[in-house]
C-alpha cells in the first residue's frame, strides 16, 4: 500500500466519524429546541395567568382603596 492509499483510508475514517458525530448533535440539537420551545410556552402561559390575577386583584382593592379613602375624609369633614 502506498502512503496516499493510507492517507485517503485515515480521512474517510474521519469523515465517517465526523459525520455520524455531526448526524447524532443534530438529532440533539431538535430535541433541545423542542424543550426550549415547551418551556418558553409554559412560561408565557404562567405570565399571562399571573397577570390576569394581578388585574382582577386591582380590579378588587381599587374601589376598596377609594372606599377607605372617601371614608377617612368623611371622618374629617365630620369632626370638623
Amino acid at each position: 500500500m502506498e502512503w496516499a492509499q493510507i492517507l485517503v483510508i485515515i480521512l474517510s475514517i474521519f469523515l465517517a466519524l465526523f459525520l455520524l458525530l455531526a448526524i447524532i448533535l443534530t438529532a440533539l440539537l431538535i430535541k433541545l429546541t423542542r424543550q426550549i420551545k415547551s418551556v418558553t410556552g409554559s412560561a408565557q402561559r404562567t405570565a399571562e395567568n399571573v397577570e390576569k390575577a394581578v388585574a382582577g386583584f386591582t380590579n378588587i382593592t381599587s374601589p376598596v382603596y377609594l372606599a377607605r379613602m372617601f371614608s377617612k375624609q368623611l371622618k374629617k369633614f365630620k369632626s370638623k
